[in-house]
């Protein structure tokens, strides 16, 4: 009891309810564009509780509001997608987490931003249903790298969107399987933090707060999302890995 009144007294309440507010913000806009919302908040958070913390706080903030999404989205899920991504998600988050606790490896950040920019291009900025075949065999590696990336960096849900898309998933159909697949991962990647010792005292209460204002920001988001046109919303999806991307390379660019 001692130990968490500790944990409390040196928690800011002020941070806690720009966390909450930050959650509903961005989840939000992920689920109007099929993701992007967390990855947006890596350079946010990085000011606000450190490079070092970001990853953990933001995948369990994401965690904590996905089983919402999940009752909101569940008759849309592909299970045949999630058969062949989420073992090797589960398995790649494993591997992500020692490698977080293990290295530092800011660079990658350059990589995922400079491909989630040249998705505008692939798609001919939003023109396009598809740039290339996705078969669903490929899901397999697809899973682990995305999974091992995701858990260094913090989110990483926009990659994913243009393999679903080409695939042919959209909209709720699309959401609902990356949640589901992303769920399954979230189970591995806070396992895997808590066992590194990644996730400790305050940092838990700053994860939580996020969390709670993603349920509202699922909840909200699905209202706006059920009236908007395919054409549409693959312009957002584009729009949001583009702005994600940029954010990436920006905040690994300034830390240096």
């Amino acid at each position: 009891m001692e130990g968490l009144t500790g944990i409390f007294q040196q928690t800011d309440p002020a941070l806690l309810l720009l966390l909450l507010g930050l959650g509903v913000v961005a989840f939000v806009i992920s689920t109007l564009s099929g993701g992007g919302g967390a990855l947006i908040m890596v350079p946010v958070l990085n000011a606000l509780i450190g490079v070092g913390q970001t990853a953990p706080v933001l995948n369990l903030g994401t965690f904590i509001g996905r089983p919402a999404r999940l009752a909101l989205f569940w008759k849309h899920i592909d299970w045949k997608v999630c058969l062949y991504y989420a073992p090797a998600a589960i398995l790649g988050a494993f591997l992500g987490s020692w490698l977080f606790s293990q290295f530092r490896l800011e660079w990658l950040q350059i990589a995922v931003g400079l491909f989630l920019i040249s998705t505008v291009f692939q798609y001919r900025f939003g023109k396009k249903k598809r740039s290339f075949t996705m078969r669903l065999g490929y899901f397999i590696p697809l899973g682990l790298l995305v999974s091992v990336l995701g858990t260094i960096i913090g989110a990483l849900g926009p990659v994913l969107n243009p393999f679903y898309l080409n695939y042919g998933l959209d909209k709720e159909d699309m959401i609902a399987t990356k949640t589901a697949n992303s769920f399954l991962m979230g189970l591995s990647q806070i396992g895997s933090y808590t066992f590194f010792g990644l996730l400790q005292d305050q940092y838990w209460l700053y994860g939580i707060a996020l969390g709670m204002g993603a349920i509202l920001g699922n909840v909200t988001g699905k209202k706006f999302l059920k009236g908007m046109k395919s054409s549409t919303f693959r312009k957002w999806v584009i729009t949001l890995m583009v702005i994600s991307g940029v954010l990436l390379i920006y905040g690994q660019v300034k830390s240096w």
